[in-house]
């Protein structure tokens, strides 16, 4: 594939593509293939399938939702769902890659590159990605609250075009069930939110609406879009369908986004009006400007920077421990410029 085209993430959930039985919805799987090797002409596609889950558990004598019936589901069900999906994509001449990611595959920066350079290369040699998160052997504590989150983590980290969410809704709809065709603003249609969580994921609009700001904020254009046409991705990607949410302008270089969205948050420190003044302004935070520590995070680690009502500001990688910084001159700089962003 070529360096230069549009890099897509695309996003289908497991009510897309199996039923209410757990079963892969074969005619919606080829479809979603079709239209993904089209747009793979002139894209760099990367596609985040779910379905692992629902697809295995119906294997299982007894399933319910606890955790390590969770993990054996997927177990089962992550070879059935990349089976299907290599017979589909060899129909239009593709190659598929399964790759099973978990949080700290982003949080740890040096995992983070390496994550990059085999996708960069899956690209090289005209392979097509298939992400999931690795249920299997993640941790509890530190998993994507739902796909939503590794298809906007995978857009901000690849510096994505666009970022298709394939949804049961067809796109955001407004109090009388009407689709929005274009939002400018994302604040301007929160009050029609109503979630649509379903029975075999764990996302829902709420969570869609979440991750839709933080990519809009980083400059990514996103799309939600439906499945059951055939042409609905290309026509949602072209404004013919769906919902499309305009991406702003960013100034953030690829270290701070990684900073803003990649990163895992390690306690949190809150600064006054004077240093949240400064830190717009681009310069680093001072240990004078720290009102209160909270958590208790080591050297080099990511932390949240909250303002004196609460909200969370920013976050911020930091050059000393908690335990430190209670011992350390005011005037030192307890944060590179650098290493901050500010929301």
């Amino acid at each position: 594939m070529k360096k230069n085209k549009p890099i897509l993430i695309i996003k289908v959930g497991s009510s897309v593509i199996t039923d209410e039985n757990g079963n892969l919805n074969i005619s919606t799987l080829e479809n979603i293939v079709s239209q993904t090797s089209e747009l793979l002409k002139q894209n760099r596609v990367i596609l985040v399938s779910s379905g692992a889950v629902s697809s295995g558990k119906k294997w299982l004598k007894k399933y319910n939702k606890n955790l390590t019936k969770r993990k054996a589901a997927a177990a089962i069900g992550n070879p059935l769902l990349m089976k299907e999906y290599s017979v589909h994509f060899l129909k239009y001449g593709y190659q598929v890659a399964q790759a099973l990611l978990e949080r700290q595959h982003f949080a740890n920066r040096s995992q983070f590159l390496q994550l990059k350079e085999t996708i960069l290369e899956l690209w090289e040699n005209d392979i097509i990605p298939v992400v999931n998160e690795n249920d299997v052997v993640s941790n509890y504590e530190l998993q994507f609250s739902d796909n939503d989150e590794l298809a906007t983590l995978l857009a901000v980290s690849f510096n994505a075009d666009a970022m298709l969410l394939c949804t049961s809704a067809g796109g955001y709809k407004d109090d009388a069930g009407t689709i929005i065709p274009y939002v400018e603003d994302i604040s301007s249609v929160l009050g029609y939110l109503r979630d649509d969580k379903s029975a075999h994921g764990t996302g829902g609009m709420s969570s869609k609406l979440t991750f839709t700001r933080l990519a809009t904020d980083l400059g990514i254009k996103v799309v939600y879009c439906g499945f059951r046409n055939k042409d609905s991705f290309i026509e949602a990607l072209k404004g013919k369908g769906g919902t499309t949410f305009k991406a702003k302008s960013s100034t953030l270089n690829e270290r701070q986004k990684w900073l803003a969205s990649g990163s895992i948050t390690i306690g949190s420190i809150e600064i006054d009006e004077g240093a949240y003044k400064a830190l717009q302004q681009r310069k680093s935070l001072l240990l004078v400007g720290v009102t209160k520590i909270d958590g208790t995070f080591g050297a080099g680690e990511v932390v949240q920077l909250k303002i004196p009502n609460g909200e969370i500001a920013g976050v911020a990688k930091m050059r000393f421990s908690a335990a430190d910084l209670t011992m350390k001159r005011k005037n030192i700089m307890v944060a590179h410029a650098d290493n901050i962003v500010v929301f």
